[in-house]
């Protein structure tokens, strides 16, 4: 697909705007995207400050309360980073995290935070469009030989018979598609 405005370049840069249930597509390359980095001046987009992940993190953590000493929970002025430096309260004025420690570091604050955002602490992933029944298909006969395992340690022969049927079931669809 190509960049709708300069129509040269390939579009990478995909915006999606839904306003009153009417819903606004635009796909841009990186030169066009970056030129409207200002303020986005698009029909039906009005002129609008450039969103960022860490600006919508540093919001959300500016409502966030003290987390109480006692609680269980460090007092967050006295929580930093053992790598970077960074401390607690830095990160909820900038929305951003030093390094791949500070989660880590503040592990206690951000698991609330992370089952807000996304409704749970365990990453599960995504599967691309295209290929994911492929993906999804080994995931399932992953998951169902791990349940083997398990059943065969309960001798659970019989449910264990069933498992290793469906494995071998998908194992032949896999094969085929």
């Amino acid at each position: 697909m190509l960049c709708e405005e300069c129509g040269q370049r390939p579009a990478s840069v995909h915006i999606t705007k839904i306003v009153n249930n009417q819903k606004n597509e635009y796909h841009l390359c990186e030169e066009c995207a970056r030129a409207h980095q200002e303020g986005w001046h698009f029909p039906g987009f009005g002129a609008e400050p450039d969103f960022s992940l860490h600006k919508f993190l540093a919001g959300l953590l500016a409502h966030e309360p003290n987390w109480p000493v006692g609680s269980g929970l460090v007092a967050e002025r006295e929580l930093r980073c053992r790598r970077c430096g960074l401390s607690y309260e830095q990160f909820r004025e900038t929305g951003r995290l030093g390094c791949d420690e500070c989660y880590v570091s503040f592990a206690e604050p951000l698991l609330p935070l992370l089952r807000r955002l996304h409704g749970s602490v365990q990453h599960v992933g995504k599967a691309p469009k295209r290929g994911a029944g492929r993906l999804r298909l080994q995931q399932d006969i992953e998951r169902l030989r791990r349940e083997l395992q398990e059943l065969v340690a309960q001798e659970q022969f019989e449910k264990a018979a069933q498992v290793r049927d469906r494995i071998r079931e998908l194992e032949r669809q896999a094969a085929e598609g």
